[in-house]
């Protein structure tokens, strides 16, 4: 029955969706097997709109037994998606491609409804978001195997098969592509998936079940699990411990991602994770000042500071660091801070209340130390979760912003004499997702691309993701990689296959 219900969906060529408004996709409930449903017990959780503190919404605070159906049906679902011919997966995938573009806009107002960020940026997300279901449409066509050199009366050959259900543990930060750089590669592989986005964020990712609907994508191939921040551990351990769920994918912090990894043992699953960054940016004399301001600026700022990849400690060195910290001051200042919604707004709120006591606690520390703020420094007049874009000058090395991890919009200024000290700096720290420098001389160049320890390099570079190359990082950052040709081979397994009697 099940078999015949893919092919009928399958052979469906959806519509360009209703034109909507965003408010639309303010769906309360969560998304299992096809069917949108609430919780058990009829709880529900809110969800705020940042800038204004106003309330979104509410959506279904699922728990345990939500959790383990989804799972079940999820596993059931995935004998018949895994025996799917390539194409027929290369073809839905290209659909929820499309549909995804066509609703561009839409989906960039209720991100920045409920994220925050300016929605130029919300709609760079969604473009960047539906660029991994068109790639790895393509990439589900190329899980090729190997024929092993004869051997006596022998011959073996290698395939690739998806490993199962694929658990999904996805942060508010990127909360479309996030999704979509785990999915589409699980999908193209063969694998099912049961998602849980986080609490501040659910509706891009109920969104995202929306589109993949009406794509055609079996019941069961797609499950999303919405639960407050009082019922998520206890959801992830389920995801974590549940022996149907082959694969666990996770991006958020170090910490949790620590927890989730004992969890996950007990099952001795597949496991990748991307934790927590804190990337160093690196400008050599030999550099060209106002390329270097524009990308520091850039790799700081984009998000308000909220993406694991921002530039969250800027090393400048001796010959210009005066010239650079006063033309970044100026870059800064010319922010436009508001309603990610209003035109011309550059930067948005912080996700929420705990994140703006975080940048100002850094800040509150490094001055404490003899750093100087050139601008900003304090929560903004506009209120709720919004703090004002900083700069501070002459940050030391032992400020909780060189330590550890801002996600906020602050940039903090340290002086280096050369390159070996630089590079040790940059490398002092147990994580290392992103790294960037500026630099002119090419022996330089490959030195420090070398030596930095990170998993992505910037070089003169600051936007370096694209779902064409691999994303992950090294030390305590994590494990596995999302992306590139490389992506795919997180959701599959090798089976050797030996003939005899030849």
């Amino acid at each position: 029955m099940f078999a015949i219900h893919t092919l009928q969906v399958l052979k469906r060529t959806p519509a360009r969706l209703p034109v909507r408004h965003y408010t639309q996709y303010l769906k309360e409930h969560a998304y299992i097997n096809g069917a949108w449903v609430s919780a058990k017990d009829g709880n529900t959780f809110t969800v705020k709109n940042p800038a204004t503190g106003e309330e979104l919404g509410r959506v279904a605070d699922l728990g345990v037994a939500e959790t383990q159906d989804a799972i079940q049906k999820a596993y059931d679902a995935f004998y018949t998606w895994r025996d799917t011919s390539a194409k027929e997966r290369c073809e839905i995938l290209k659909k929820m491609f499309a549909l995804m573009m066509q609703n561009q806009d839409d989906l960039a107002k209720l991100m920045t409804a409920e994220q925050g960020k300016p929605l130029a940026e919300a709609k760079g997300e969604i473009m960047y978001a539906a660029s991994f279901y068109e790639w790895f449409a393509e990439e589900a066509k190329r899980t090729y195997g190997d024929v092993s050199p004869a051997m006596t009366g022998k011959r073996g050959i290698t395939i690739r098969q998806p490993v199962g259900v694929a658990g999904m543990i996805t942060p508010w930060n990127f909360p479309s592509g996030m999704i979509t750089r785990k999915l589409g590669a699980a999908l193209a592989a063969g694998c099912t998936a049961v998602i849980k986005p986080a609490e501040d964020t659910p509706y891009s990712a109920l969104a995202l079940a929306m589109i993949a609907e009406e794509a055609g994508l079996p019941a069961g191939c797609m499950n999303i699990v919405t639960s407050s921040r009082e019922n998520t551990p206890a959801v992830g351990k389920v995801i974590c411990e549940s022996p149907l769920v082959a694969k666990m994918s996770f991006t958020g912090s170090t910490a949790t991602g620590k927890i989730l990894l004992k969890q996950a043992a007990s099952t001795v699953k597949r496991v990748s994770m991307e934790l927590g960054g804190n990337a160093p940016f690196l400008v050599f004399d030999s550099a060209d000042v106002d390329t270097a301001v524009a990308g520091a600026v850039l790799a700081k700022f984009r998000n308000m500071g909220q993406t694991c990849v921002c530039a969250n400690r800027i090393l400048v060195q001796d010959g210009i660091y005066d010239e650079f910290s006063k033309k970044m001051a100026v870059a800064v200042e010319k922010f436009v801070v508001g309603n990610g919604m209003e035109a011309g707004v550059t930067q948005g709120p912080l996700i929420n209340d705990k994140a703006v006591q975080k940048v100002a606690n850094q800040v509150k520390d490094a001055v404490a130390l003899g750093a100087k703020v050139l601008i900003g420094g304090k929560r903004h007049e506009l209120g709720h979760s919004f703090f004002e874009p900083t700069v501070l000058a002459d940050v030391p090395k032992e400020a909780l912003a060189c330590r550890e991890e801002t996600f906020g919009p602050m940039a903090p200024l340290i002086r280096f004499k050369t390159e070996e000290e630089a590079v040790a700096i940059a490398n002092a720290c147990n994580v290392g997702l992103a790294g960037y420098f500026c630099s002119n001389n090419i022996s330089q160049i490959w030195r420090v691309a070398e030596k930095l320890e990170v998993g992505l390099v910037g070089v003169n570079e600051s936007i370096i993701s694209a779902e064409t190359t691999p994303f992950g990082g090294v030390k305590e950052t994590g494990m596995g990689r999302e992306g590139g040709k490389y992506g795919i081979d997180e959701y599959l397994q090798y089976k050797y296959i030996c003939f005899g009697n030849i």
